[in-house]
């Protein structure tokens, strides 16, 4: 989760231009809403990865089944979303600036997915490779 937090972290300042608060926001205001999206970000992945677990997982996870629960929890990530873009943008809790590549045939866009589908594949990735190199022992 702790890697999870820092790529959405990052993410969520480096795509702000796309939003069109980066333009009428406020450092303030700016600060606050990638914290707090951020914040959301990581609860959608625990959530995401905790469903994926429950119907997919077993036992000796991560080191069986770590294809079939990562690709669960990055769809159900992904799909929530999609979702959430779609209804904050019709309730228009924000809204994307000119520059946001859009996904007409999804109605969201490019960045918010693409968030979805490189941050938290490679967080698993990475906290598996680690708990692997954790797990093997120093041969004697």
């Amino acid at each position: 989760m702790v890697a999870v937090a820092v790529g959405n972290l990052a993410w969520e300042f480096a795509h702000m231009p796309l939003y069109t608060l980066w333009r009428t926001g406020t450092p303030g205001e700016i600060g606050f809403a990638a914290l707090h999206c951020t914040l959301g970000d990581v609860l959608i992945a625990a959530c995401s990865l905790v469903f994926a677990l429950l119907f997919l997982g077993s036992p000796e996870w991560p080191r069986r089944c770590f294809v079939p629960v990562a690709a669960a929890a990055v769809a159900i990530g992904l799909g929530y979303t999609a979702y959430s873009e779609a209804v904050n943008l019709a309730r228009r809790s924000w809204a994307y600036s000119e520059l946001m590549p859009m996904l007409p045939w999804l109605g969201t866009g490019l960045s918010p997915v693409a968030q979805w589908l490189l941050i938290p594949t490679a967080s698993l990735a990475w906290a598996c490779r680690r708990r692997r190199a954790g797990l093997r022992r120093p041969e004697t």
